[in-house]
């Protein structure tokens, strides 16, 4: 035991000086490196303080070298100018006549007008068989003749009695009655010839005639057709061509419409427009949809299709509203907007409503109070959130 123990200490003993001291230079070496990296940290630190310190703000502006643009505003302030009420509805005859057959009826032969004809008070649409009632004029006719000859007998008898009474040949009594029997064979020649006007009135009303000048619309009658008095539409007729636009308009626009006021209607599919006035308003709003019926007076136009669906755009009177250039107000999928300028120069888009649009410019409705910076013309250059510079345009003298 005592010889184990005297190797292991002489073994030790024995071991380099290099070995002894491994761990103190390892642990040197770590502190050395933690002390190196935290000079690099405190001297970058440094640096950017430095940096920061130079602009008088702890943060870094990453745009500080780019200038703002410059856009052109405007001040609209306000003005008065000519409102506008747009509102839609269908396209209809101002005053539509149906047509059917006045008369007892019967067979139609003809047809003498189509759809888009124009015709005159009075000229016949079609034409009714009348053979029967031909037949009846005959007789009635040939009932006149036999009526005026019974009365030509009896004026004959009534003056040769007259020339006998003197006579004495005749009594007055017999003067009397021969006065009485002329008289009732003349009133038989009038009944009769009553029975053949009537007669002939009835042909005439066989005739499917139009009741005023103007346009065909509809026809729903052709020959062979039996047609009889009633209820049937055979023809439906504008009168004099003229149409109409039946507008639906809110409730809170009707108060501000007056009969007389001028629109403008555009037929869905056509840029072409038509000028007319409000004829006639509905004295009556609609409980469920809460709305009005202001009737628009339009002049004849191929283009006016009764039943199509237009827009028109009613002057409703003046009001105090902004104006705008055209060029200050755009369009997308959301509606119409233009770009405003607070007070940090910075853009933001505002929707707006647009009024009447002339050469000189368009009214806003809503969405400004006059008082904003109103970018003149941004185009696609200038988004929302963008910082820029404003510069006021020069008013026209």
């Amino acid at each position: 035991m005592m010889n184990f123990e005297s190797r292991m200490a002489s073994f030790q003993d024995s071991r380099p000086l290099d070995d002894v001291d491994a761990p103190n230079k390892s642990n040197n070496l770590w502190i050395a490196l933690g002390a190196i990296l935290l000079m690099i940290v405190v001297v970058t630190g440094g640096h950017f303080l430095t940096m920061s310190g130079s602009k008088g703000s702890g943060l870094v502006d990453p745009g500080a070298g780019k200038e703002a643009p410059r856009v052109t505003v405007v001040v609209p302030g306000k003005q008065l100018v000519e409102n506008q009420i747009t509102a839609t509805g269908l396209l209809a005859a101002r005053r539509e006549m149906p047509v059917g057959a006045v008369g007892e009826g019967g067979l139609v032969t003809r047809v003498l007008v189509e759809p888009g004809s124009w015709v005159q008070q009075g000229q016949v649409l079609a034409v009714v068989d009348r053979q029967v009632q031909a037949q009846q004029s005959n007789q009635l006719a040939a009932q006149i003749a036999a009526a005026q000859a019974n009365a030509r007998l009896a004026q004959s008898e009534l003056e040769r009695s007259q020339a006998l009474v003197a006579r004495g040949f005749i009594s007055k009594a017999d003067l009397d009655r021969k006065a009485a029997t002329r008289d009732g064979a003349v009133a038989q020649v009038r009944v009769a010839q009553a029975q053949l006007a009537e007669n002939r009135a009835r042909i005439g009303r066989l005739d499917i005639r139009a009741p005023a000048s103007g346009l065909v619309l509809t026809r729903a009658v052709e020959p062979g057709q039996v047609v009889g008095g009633g209820a049937a539409v055979l023809f439906r007729i504008a009168m004099g061509g003229e149409m109409e636009l039946k507008a639906d308009i809110s409730e809170m626009d009707v108060a501000r419409l007056r009969t007389g006021a001028g629109a403008t209607v555009v037929p869905v599919g056509s840029t072409q427009e038509f000028r007319g006035q409000i004829w006639q308003m509905s004295p009556v709003i609609d409980p469920q949809r809460r709305q009005g019926e202001a009737r628009i007076a339009l002049g004849y136009n191929a283009a006016l299709k009764p039943g199509g669906f237009a827009t028109a755009k009613i002057n409703s009177g003046m009001i105090e509203a902004p104006f705008l250039p055209e060029s200050a107000v755009q369009s997308d999928k959301q509606g119409n907007f233009v770009l405003v300028i607070d007070g940090n120069n910075v853009a933001s888009r505002r929707p707006v409503t647009v009024g009447s649009v002339s050469d000189k410019g368009v009214s806003i409705l809503s969405g400004l109070n006059g008082n904003e910076q109103v970018v003149l013309s941004a185009g696609g250059f200038l988004n929302p959130g963008e910082k820029v510079a404003p510069v006021r345009a020069k008013t026209a003298n």
